[in-house]
């Protein structure tokens, strides 16, 4: 190897950067095209949201929709650490297709920016601006699947691991601010948040904070009071943790703080759906377990629950 291309850092299991600046990922690189899915007759495509940061996303929906139908709209932002995958990894693309037949939603997975190369808070901000976006004029968004099918009175936003840590973030700032867009409920899955004791290296080197692990953005429980219900602005909260995950206690802690602030107002809804004998992300890596299906199951069922 020559001297120009000597390995400054290696971000195990993900990827390792170079002295020359390049970025060498691992995982997370895989992709397949939107189109048609026969096995869940769910159809998908590849839609620009802001041609100035390259934000794009993938949407889905149900290839038949009885006319005149509106439909629950799920946006969906995907794990891997702030530093890998895409919307188009084949795990995230068939999760989205399994979601959005069992559930019958429309549902829009951002591809927001990684880090290193545009380091945190990019995927913040990218999120948000898929948010602002789909606001649109109040749900006048450009788009015709959303103006065809969409029930704006009914939007969900998801996310597992490093995405369930965005949507915890875009929640308290879509509440804070003016954003014409209602979220109905959270769907946080293996949330990715750590407390001030460090696990893993990966947090400091896509954030550059003095803050470390007691930064905000990865650990709700500093800056003040814990993280609330209120605070999310919403009607539902689900927080899905595995039992085996090394994230699984810190997601108790965060449902704990958001149900105890649920017993004071009453007027958000919040459930915690543990998974036995399972790690980090099983129904993604292990689609076919039975467990998978019963996330899968619950998922839908919180969705659609009036």
């Amino acid at each position: 190897m020559s001297p120009a291309r000597q390995i400054s850092r290696d971000v195990f299991p993900f990827l390792r950067v170079h002295t020359d600046g390049t970025v060498e990922r691992y995982a997370g690189t895989d992709s397949v095209p939107a189109g048609f899915d026969p096995e869940t007759g769910v159809l998908s495509k590849d839609i620009v949201i802001s041609s100035s940061t390259n934000l794009s996303a993938r949407i889905y929906r149900p290839k038949s929709v009885p006319e005149g139908r509106k439909i629950p709209v799920v946006v969906y932002y995907h794990g891997g650490a702030f530093i890998v995958a895409s919307p188009a990894e084949p795990m995230y693309h068939h999760g989205l297709n399994r979601l959005v037949r069992e559930a019958e939603v429309v549902a829009v997975s951002v591809d927001y920016r990684l880090a290193p190369e545009n380091p945190l808070p990019a995927a913040y901000e990218d999120s948000w601006a898929a948010l602002e976006w789909l606001a649109g004029g109040g749900g006048k968004v450009d788009e015709p699947w959303l103006r065809e099918y969409a029930d704006f009175e009914r939007v969900f936003l998801a996310g597992d691991s490093a995405g369930a840590n965005i949507i915890h973030h875009l929640a308290l700032r879509r509440c804070r601010s003016s954003l014409a867009v209602k979220i109905h409920g959270l769907v946080m899955i293996h949330p990715y948040f750590w407390g001030k004791d460090p696990i893993d290296n990966w947090w400091t080197f896509v954030c550059p904070s003095n803050e470390g692990c007691d930064d905000p953005y990865i650990n709700p429980f500093v800056g003040g009071a814990p993280p609330s219900a209120e605070e999310l602005g919403c009607q539902r909260v689900a927080i899905f943790v595995a039992e085996r995950d090394i994230l699984c206690d810190r997601g108790k802690a965060y449902y704990r703080s958001l149900a105890r602030s649920e017993g004071q107002n009453g007027k958000v809804r919040v459930e915690l759906v543990e998974t036995k004998g399972e790690d980090h992300i099983f129904h993604l890596f292990n689609p076919d377990c039975e467990a998978a299906a019963g996330l899968f199951d619950s998922w839908a069922s919180f969705i659609n629950h009036e």
